[in-house]
């Protein structure tokens, strides 16, 4: 049952969201078109993955993608910030929030437009580059941009519920918003056991959207990086290496306890496991000073908020999980994608 500040919040979204679709607000439209990932809650789905994983999807079709992006959490600085393709850069989350400073840094090919006003931010993305194709990163809610496509992302192991709008839970929307969906993406199939047994949250989309594409997706290690060396371990030297020593895992994302359960389905010992607010910013790692951790363990967002850290001081290696999407029906979503896009058929380029 929501309680009445949850109650306004529904009908306030709702509301919104009418009057787009009347006209009574207009929305701005850039001029490539606008691909939009976003989810239904409050962080926490993998939606930032996907984006990075449609941008390299794009780059393989032979189009260049510019990303657009909020930059929560930076501190202060202008209003819009372009970061410009360039290899090897590495601007700072305090500059740039987080997760732009993680795309930057995977993407180095890719323009990224940071500004709350995302119109604006890909206005001045267009006047410095011939881009073919804007992601919109958190966009569902960001109805004031026009969009081409609404890919949403959720979480398979957090159940959908009305009783969750924000100020009660998590949830931005009611679940009647995934009826505006183009795509739905589950994320994190692989904590929900058995292939053949759907998540609670698709039986929700299926009830709400039946006409939209259900992709599930799952989470796969990749490699591991040292964040003193900067060296790489690959999955089979991290598994030889770390297998069955004691880990201390560390965190702050809008779902830690699916990043915990995916290092024990990795093999990983987590003995410890330290939760901090989501962005979190590490001013010190005293919290995992003492301790029978042979190493300390955490995800590549979190390792954008420990620049300038001294981390000799743990005396053990920090490490973090470099990990990839894999779609379980790539075909289906680049259907939908690029027919969006205005193409009759995949490129022939990301053959």
């Amino acid at each position: 049952m929501r309680g009445p500040l949850g109650c306004l919040y529904g009908m306030g979204a709702v509301a919104r969201r009418a009057a787009y679709r009347r006209g009574w607000l207009r929305q701005q439209r850039l001029g490539r078109p606008v691909v939009s990932v976003g989810n239904l809650t409050a962080g926490g789905t993998g939606k930032t993955p996907l984006v990075r994983w449609l941008a390299e999807r794009l780059e393989r079709a032979g189009l260049w993608p510019a990303i657009l992006t909020r930059g929560y959490r930076r501190g202060p600085g202008p209003d819009a910030i372009v970061i410009p393709p360039e290899s090897g850069r590495r601007p700072r989350a305090r500059d740039v929030g987080d997760e732009a400073a993680w795309l930057a840094r995977a993407l180095p090919a890719v323009p990224i437009g940071v500004g709350a006003d995302r119109f604006r931010t890909g206005r001045l993305v267009e006047a410095d580059f011939s881009v073919d194709v804007f992601i919109l990163d958190d966009g569902f809610q960001h109805l004031a941009l026009a969009r081409d496509l609404d890919a949403v992302t959720l979480d398979a192991t957090q159940p959908l519920s009305d009783a969750a709008i924000l100020p009660a839970g998590l949830q931005r929307e009611p679940c009647s918003a995934l009826a505006r969906a183009d795509v739905v993406v589950v994320t994190r199939t692989e904590l929900t056991g058995p292939v053949s047994v759907e998540a609670p949250v698709e039986a929700v989309v299926r009830r709400i959207n039946p006409g939209a594409p259900l992709i599930r997706e799952r989470t796969r290690l990749d490699h591991l990086v040292d964040v003193a060396s900067e060296a790489a371990q690959s999955v089979s030297q991290s598994a030889a290496a770390w297998a069955g020593r004691p880990v201390h895992a560390f965190c702050g994302i809008g779902n830690p306890e699916a990043f915990f359960r995916d290092l024990r389905l990795w093999g990983f010992n987590a003995v410890r496991e330290s939760v901090f607010p989501d962005h979190h910013v590490y001013r010190d790692l005293r919290f995992a000073a003492a301790g029978e951790a042979a190493a300390l363990v955490t995800t590549e967002k979190d390792a954008m908020n420990l620049e300038g850290l001294d981390l000799t001081e743990v005396g053990v290696p920090v490490l973090v999980c470099c990990a990839r999407l894999a779609l379980e029906d790539e075909a289906a979503f680049d259907e939908i994608l690029f027919a969006r896009l205005g193409y009759s058929r995949v490129p022939a380029a990301s053959v």
